[in-house]
């Protein structure tokens, strides 16, 4: 599969699809177990990969996924690099709120590899929430895991009266402000 499309499956009923990018393979572990434990009123299924295109000869197994969160590491450009060379792979249309990046590893300012700024940019360039924590901690990691499930819930039509346009919504007013 080339290119990665919002819309090309059925959603399955009362369920959401989350698909985390990133290279460390052990914070997607931690982060996917974390979001499974949290309380919610629909089924979580979370697909991890290191980076985009997905194998397509899996591509008929697929579920339609919901929201994808692509996991910046700022104490690796390799991190960063993966992340932009993936996003080539994702049709323009999930830019409409079914995108997120998290970056992680913001505690640690005085290792840090990668200028928070061009993480923003990045999220200003495609319209996309970007999000602040440490994954290492498992306080922040359960406050991160919570938001990305009402995310999910959001971008999985579970939230009566709100849709996933509204993230892009948000980013402008915030820009406007």
């Amino acid at each position: 599969m080339a290119v990665l499309r919002p819309f090309d499956k059925l959603p399955k009923l009362n369920s959401g699809v989350l698909l985390l990018v990133g290279s460390d393979e052990a914070l997607q572990q931690k982060l996917a177990e974390a979001i499974l434990q949290e309380k919610n009123d629909f089924n979580i299924s979370i697909h991890l990969a290191t980076s985009l295109p997905l194998p397509s000869e899996r591509d008929h197994l697929r579920p339609r996924i919901d929201l994808v969160v692509f996991i910046i590491d700022i104490k690796s450009k390799y991190s960063l690099k993966n992340v932009e060379t993936s996003l080539a792979h994702v049709d323009a249309s999930f830019f409409l709120g079914k995108v997120c990046f998290l970056v992680t590893g913001v505690g640690r300012v005085n290792v840090c590899s990668i200028e928070t700024n061009a993480v923003c940019k990045l999220g200003e360039t495609y319209c996309s929430p970007v999000l602040f924590c440490e994954l290492e901690l498992e306080g922040i990691r359960n406050a991160t895991a919570q938001r990305l499930v009402r995310m999910l819930g959001i971008c999985a039509g579970h939230t009566p009266g709100v849709s996933a346009l509204s993230f892009v919504s948000l980013m402008r007013k915030s820009d406007d402000d």
